[in-house]
C-alpha cells in the first residue's frame, strides 16, 4: 500500500505558491532592489560609465582588507552625514558589505534612500565578489583569488543566469 502525501505533509507546499501575477510582482520588485556580484562586475568591466557608483559600507579596517576597485568607501554609520559630500544624488548607488550574513549594505541602502538616492544592494557582498574570482584591491594592491566552483562555473566568464 502506498501513501500519498498531502500538501499539509509537504513542507514545500504547506503554504501554496503565489499566483503567477503575485510572483511576477514580487520578483520584479526584488530585482529593482538587488544586483548580484556577477552583474556588477560585468557592468564595471564593460568599460565606460556603468551608470552607477559602488559603495562599500564597511569599516576602514574591512576596506583595507579588500574592496571593489573604484568603490566609494562610506561606512554605514556615516552615510547620513557624508553621503552628500561623496555621492551625486543623480547617480544610482549599489551598496555592499561583507556578505550574506551582514545587513550593513541594507542599512546603508535604507539611509541613502531616506536621503533621496536611488539605490540597490549587491547580493553576496564582498565575500561573493572575492569568491567569484573578481579582482579586488587591498592596502597592498590588486588581488584576485581563483573562483570558487560553488559560486561560479570554472573557466566561464559568467554564470549564465
Amino acid at each position: 500500500m502506498t501513501s500519498q502525501l498531502t500538501t499539509t505533509d509537504n513542507p514545500v507546499l504547506r503554504v501554496a505558491p503565489a499566483s503567477p501575477a503575485a510572483a511576477a510582482a514580487y520578483f520584479g520588485a526584488s530585482l529593482a532592489f538587488h544586483a548580484d556580484a556577477s552583474d556588477v562586475a560585468a557592468a564595471l568591466a564593460a568599460g565606460g560609465d556603468p551608470g552607477f557608483v559602488v559603495l562599500d559600507s564597511r569599516s576602514t579596517a574591512s576596506w583595507d582588507q579588500g574592496h571593489i576597485p573604484g568603490a566609494v568607501h562610506l561606512p554605514t554609520a556615516l552615510v547620513a552625514e557624508q553621503a552628500q559630500e561623496l555621492l551625486d544624488p543623480a547617480v544610482p548607488v549599489v551598496t555592499y558589505c561583507w556578505g550574506p550574513g551582514c545587513n550593513g549594505a541594507a542599512r546603508a541602502a535604507l539611509a541613502l534612500a531616506e536621503l533621496g538616492y536611488q539605490v540597490k544592494e549587491m547580493l553576496g557582498g564582498f565575500e561573493y565578489w572575492a569568491r567569484e574570482g573578481f579582482e579586488f584591491e587591498t592596502w597592498q594592491g590588486l588581488e584576485r583569488r581563483p573562483a570558487d566552483p560553488l559560486t561560479a562555473p570554472a573557466g566561464a566568464d559568467d554564470c549564465g543566469c
